[in-house]
């Protein structure tokens, strides 16, 4: 997901992104665990056929994308830029995803579901993201026969997903939270009332840089606007909480609160070698200082991108080959010190 660094984010200060994802499914074919390979083919050229049919397809910006054309670097760099699931790359077969040049739209084939609609947008943009999915998912329909009953909605592989089959999600920054372990209460409070809190991949991954993922888990029951209502809200509770706790922490000790984010700017300025881990906790701290004006000379847009960039594919890809762990970490260390350089206290 690229930002546009021209326009102010809203809600930029906490969140990262806002994503609207869709699951579907084609009438008349078995699930993706049941379909045979010749199923999974057809899946493939009818989603493709109505994706690229039309005169439109180009202006769009679409490229048509299957999973066995890549190697395995390429996959894991589409990973860590949030286009598709970890659960996706797993394997190759008959699988592919289209994408649109500008990554605010992604759509996957023959994941869990045949297709998953996936629209991101930088910072606080639910509402924005809602209506460009909205939008691709009503023209797919026009084209494609998506497994649905009146009383259920839409049909999914897993139950969790069926009725609506949107997961609407908004990746915070917590620093504050996390540092004062308030965030514990938070995890427990947004699971009693039916929403997740992940870590930056999704299920099963941790939270590294302080980034959490805020979803919802139910989607029968309520209407998108429901579910885009209630994440948006809890999202704003949380991303107010940080702010205030952050003010409070710099109130207490504005000495102590600085200290830690000049120390983590002058290592990231000057290190040689260094840990994907380390470099997402040390940004995490310099994200908190431009946030709260202490650090200038670097725009918080620039500092998201770095905390994708330090992942191994993405850095490996920058570099033009595979590197090696050693040759990654000092390549690394060497992009902070490059991107990092015309900021000051």
């Amino acid at each position: 997901m690229k930002e546009d660094a021209a326009q102010p984010l809203p809600g930029i200060d906490t969140a990262i992104s806002s994503r609207i994802r869709l699951a579907r499914n084609i009438a008349g074919y078995p699930f993706t665990t049941k379909m045979t390979d010749d199923q999974g083919a057809q899946i493939l050229e009818k989603v493709k056929d109505a994706v690229f049919s039309g005169t439109d397809a180009q202006k769009r910006g679409m490229e048509y994308i299957e999973l066995h054309s890549l190697k395995p670097l390429d996959r894991q760099f589409l990973v860590e830029r949030h286009l598709v699931s970890p659960e996706f790359v797993e394997r190759d077969e008959n699988r592919a995803v289209i994408l649109r040049k500008d990554e605010k739209i992604s759509i996957m084939i023959n994941e869990e579901d045949h297709l998953r609609i996936q629209c991101i947008f930088p910072g606080m943009q639910m509402k924005e993201a809602w209506e460009l999915c909205n939008k691709l998912d009503t023209r797919l329909e026009e084209k494609l026969d998506f497994a649905f009953e009146k009383n259920t909605g839409y049909l999914t592989c897993c139950p969790t997903n069926t009725g609506t089959g949107m997961r609407a999600s908004v990746m915070l920054h917590l620093p504050a939270l996390a540092m004062t372990g308030y965030i514990k209460g938070i995890l427990e409070n947004c699971g009693k009332i039916g929403v997740a809190v992940r870590g930056a991949y999704g299920e099963n991954s941790e939270s590294t840089g302080n980034l959490f993922q805020i979803s919802n888990q139910v989607t029968l029951g309520q209407n998108e606007d429901e579910i885009i209502c209630g994440i948006s809200n809890i999202t704003s509770q949380i991303s107010e909480q940080e702010r205030i706790l952050r003010l409070e922490l710099y109130k207490q000790s504005p000495l102590r609160f600085e200290d830690r984010i000049f120390r983590s700017l002058g290592l990231l300025k000057n290190a040689r070698i260094i840990s994907a881990e380390e470099s997402l906790k040390l940004l995490s701290d310099v994200r908190l200082g431009v946030i709260m004006d202490l650090i200038k000379g670097i725009e918080v847009g620039k500092i998201n991108e770095m905390m994708l960039m330090v992942h191994p594919a993405y850095l490996q890809k920058l570099s033009g080959g595979e590197l090696k762990p050693d040759e990654r970490e000092q390549r690394r260390a060497e992009l902070m010190r490059t991107h990092l350089q015309d900021s000051i206290q």
